[in-house]
């Protein structure tokens, strides 16, 4: 399954993920902090969705209520669990 999630309160806007058997095929993140996101998408690439959300769920940047990690995990769970 492709998910296509607009990101909300952080600098990244949006992230296309595919998902296939719940494990993490591809990964692109459109905008935010270019190489911190890189290396987000090379770690979660082939792992199972379940275990990235419980690894970046509830993670904040600053001040904000959220991240571009937490952010992930919510597009992820919307993946798995339309």
């Amino acid at each position: 399954m492709e998910i296509h999630y607009k990101t909300k309160g952080v600098c990244s806007r949006e992230m296309n993920i595919d998902v296939e058997d719940g494990i993490i095929r591809d990964i692109e993140i459109i905008g935010g902090c270019n190489g911190n996101l890189q290396g987000i998408c090379a770690l979660v690439k082939g792992q199972k969705a379940k275990d990235v959300i419980e690894l970046l769920k509830g993670i904040k940047c600053g001040g904000k209520s959220t991240s571009c990690p937490d952010q992930l995990s919510i597009a992820l769970t919307q993946a798995i669990d339309p």
